[in-house]
């Protein structure tokens, strides 16, 4: 009877109710999934992971985060920033682990932040602390000192070492008196905006100037003639010791 079945594929009787094809099916339909002989398509649609073949990160219930991270709690931010590169391009087009793993960066950036300014704050308390057990004339001299403004010591900084500058470049043809000249009416300048006391002005940017000029003719000499071009001259050089000693009276004295 079975030879006679598959003999004839178009057969059909009572108890047989369909016909019979004359080769296997290579696919079965069942009410929850397609079964397949064929290697590449999935067995069931059951079997298939949520969000298609998009890998899902693995610690995003992880509260630490540096272990979600993967990194050491000594770890710097560049390691920091390398571990969280890798994880979301490993971990790319999966949303929640996206975000898993940006919070977690970002909480790390917050407290490394943190852990900067509270430094800051500690390096300035040290300051202050040693500052109030120096000794009394440490004290009053400290009085006479004051810390401007970046942007204002930037732009002093710009000018005298512009009249140095234009002090060399003049060097051959003459010595750099008027140079000299317009720094310390500039230091005087400066120091009367501060002070509102042209007297005390005056008398802190002459003794800037001469203690500058006092200390290039003693150091100004000692310099290996080796180190010195040619052109340079003893009181072109003493010029620019008093540049310095100009600026610092005027950004930092008051």
């Amino acid at each position: 009877m079975s030879s006679l079945l598959f003999s004839n594929p178009h057969l059909s009787t009572p108890f047989l109710p369909q016909k019979l094809s004359g080769h296997l099916s290579a696919t079965k339909a069942t009410p929850f999934c397609t079964i397949s002989r064929s290697p590449t398509a999935p067995r069931c649609a059951v079997d298939t992971p949520y969000g298609g073949n998009v890998p899902t990160f693995p610690r995003m219930k992880v509260w630490d985060p540096y272990r979600r991270l993967g990194v050491s709690p000594y770890a710097s931010e560049e390691e920091i920033w390398g571990s969280r590169n890798f994880l979301l391009q490993q971990y790319a087009g999966h949303e929640r682990s996206e975000e898993s793993i940006e919070a977690a960066f970002e909480k790390l950036l917050m407290t490394s932040f943190r852990q900067r300014k509270k430094t800051k704050i500690n390096l300035k308390s040290k300051l202050k602390k040693q500052v109030d057990e120096s000794p009394p004339w440490v004290k009053n001299l400290l009085n006479f000192v004051e810390l401007p403004p970046i942007e204002v010591i930037f732009r002093r900084l710009f000018l005298f070492a512009f009249m140095g500058g234009w002090s060399i470049m003049n060097s051959a043809e003459g010595g750099p008196a008027f140079q000299v000249a317009v720094s310390l009416a500039a230091c005087i300048y400066f120091l009367n905006e501060k002070t509102k006391s042209l007297a005390r002005a005056s008398i802190i940017g002459f003794g800037a100037l001469a203690s500058g000029w006092i200390c290039g003719s003693i150091f100004v000499p000692m310099i290996p003639t080796v180190l010195i071009h040619p052109t340079w001259t003893l009181e072109l050089l003493t010029s620019l010791v008093a540049y310095v000693f100009l600026f610092l009276g005027c950004t930092f004295l008051k």
